[in-house]
């Protein structure tokens, strides 16, 4: 089973997410986690772990936050996992583009408004991956005109796994669907 991590205030019903349904069809789930981190951790293991209680193969895709979580699942499950313009810092990032005194982020998907606090940004931190251990196990896909992270800090943390970075591009990875093959023979290997 492939399970597609969405990221900050997207939704599994984004437009990546649907590109990847179509493709891999029955092979993948794109939930909505929960926008509170340990809660979205907590979800995610409860997943992946009542799929390996079953004997299935899991595999992770992960773009930005979604693919922060997915680079500390795949590490903690041994999984293989595709991360898409990952954040790899995301309570800076997170935390240096809030500019609202509430507390509130909008979703993408539908524009609803939904709380992202000091708290929850700091919880990030207890998911960060330091030492990769297996990183033939990731494969980092990165476009260098991404206008929310800059690619350079992934392209150094994850400079050991099967790394492919693109000039232009942006945060949503233009032209995803020209990787899906890709995708799939890696999880396949």
């Amino acid at each position: 089973m492939i399970i597609y991590l969405h990221g900050f205030g997207s939704a599994g019903f984004g437009v990546k997410a649907q590109m990847f349904l179509e493709y891999f069809e029955e092979e993948i789930i794109t939930p909505t986690l929960p926008t509170i981190p340990n809660l979205a951790i907590t979800n995610l293991e409860q997943l992946i772990e009542a799929f390996l209680n079953r004997g299935e193969k899991v595999c992770l895709i992960g773009s930005s936050l979604g693919g922060f979580y997915a680079l500390y699942l795949s590490n903690k499950y041994n999984l293989k996992v595709v991360l898409i313009n990952p954040a790899v810092y995301p309570w800076s990032t997170i935390d240096s583009n809030r500019s609202d005194e509430n507390d509130l982020a909008t979703c993408y998907y539908d524009n609803s408004k939904f709380e992202f606090n000091h708290s929850h940004i700091q919880s990030l931190r207890k998911y960060e991956v330091n030492m990769i251990k297996n990183p033939k196990n990731i494969l980092t896909l990165l476009q260098c005109e991404d206008e929310v992270l800059d690619y350079t800090q992934a392209e150094e943390k994850l400079f050991e796994t099967n790394l492919e970075i693109e000039e232009g591009g942006n945060h949503s990875f233009d032209g995803i669907e020209r990787y899906f093959r890709k995708v799939s023979n890696f999880f396949n290997s």
